[in-house]
């Protein structure tokens, strides 16, 4: 492997099972380019993937494989990939052929930007993932500062000043999004084509989609800190009004409130938001404990290069 390479491939692989055509699909679009593919199996169950990495990183002089003692998550597969990546450019993609390597070099066309995202101009997801999609995108808005033009893809090109300075942050829920925009606000788009899903089917269950939605909004933000709090304050305000009014009208004209099924449900009410707030207060230490434990993200198993 040449010390001076230019671009590095990252793809975190789970269970994929067309990575043969991946990489001779990469080798087509990076030819004459001093490049690298580091594929990361982030613990496949499928026993017949890591022996194909191998074979891979054996015959091919520009793959390199690294497998992951258990699966992790395509987060910490990818920035295992970025710390494993020696380019000067790091590209990142999936493994099922729905990003198009072919599409490679209009993102290195950008590359004078810190980060190139792919826009995909039709997505061939579900009509659910879309739609969680288009919920998320609002959030990265919200949260994260990302213009309003642009949406997140896990086909990026990231530059080595944003690779470092990403693998340099320690969090036990990483979000490569908030890392980025973190670290850098140049940031560009490219519109590419999304294909159909060579084969099997999406990793992304709804769990896992809350689970990207929770380290999004908890470990990224404290809106739902502020949510809580604003919560709280409206409805001191409402009582202290309401107990307000019921003083006046004792004192003035003589009136006694009475209704218990108001007070019941009033108190529930109450009861039941300072339990969601607590909650949430929970979560949140549960995270910063988490982070303080500074436990790594992943563990390796081999490597193969």
């Amino acid at each position: 492997m040449p010390d001076d390479i230019s671009v590095s491939i990252v793809v975190p692989v789970y269970n994929s099972l067309v990575l043969e055509q991946l990489a001779e699909k990469i080798d087509a679009a990076l030819t004459g380019r001093t490049y690298e593919i580091v594929f990361v199996d982030d613990g496949s169950p499928d026993a017949r993937v890591w022996p194909a990495l191998q074979r891979l990183a054996n015959e091919g002089p520009h793959v390199r494989a690294v497998q992951l003692s258990r699966n992790f998550g395509q987060q910490a597969a990818t920035l295992c990939g970025l710390r494993e990546a020696r380019g000067g450019i790091v590209i990142t993609m999936d493994d099922d052929l729905q990003h198009d390597p072919a599409d490679i070099p209009l993102l290195l066309a950008e590359s004078h930007h810190d980060v190139v995202i792919a826009q995909f101009v039709a997505k061939e997801h579900h009509p659910f993932r879309r739609l969680a999609s288009a919920a998320k995108h609002v959030f990265d808005r919200v949260i994260l500062g990302m213009p309003g033009h642009l949406h997140l893809s896990s086909f990026r090109l990231l530059s080595r000043t944003v690779v470092d300075g990403v693998l340099a942050m320690r969090t036990a829920h990483p979000f490569l999004p908030a890392l980025m925009f973190h670290i850098s606000k140049d940031v560009a788009g490219v519109p590419v084509r999304h294909g159909a899903r060579a084969a099997g089917r999406s990793g992304y269950t709804l769990r896992k989609l809350l689970s990207m939605f929770g380290n999004l909004v908890i470990n990224n933000s404290s809106i739902l800190l502020r949510f809580a709090a604003g919560t709280g304050l409206f409805f001191a305000f409402v009582s202290f009004a309401l107990t307000a009014v019921a003083v006046y009208r004792k004192l003035v004209h003589h009136v006694v409130l009475q209704g218990w099924t108001s007070l019941f449900a009033a108190t529930m009410l109450i009861g039941g938001l300072l339990l969601v707030c607590i909650g949430i207060i929970g979560e949140y230490l549960i995270r910063i404990i988490a982070n303080g434990e500074a436990k790594p993200m992943y563990f390796v198993r081999r490597r193969c290069q």
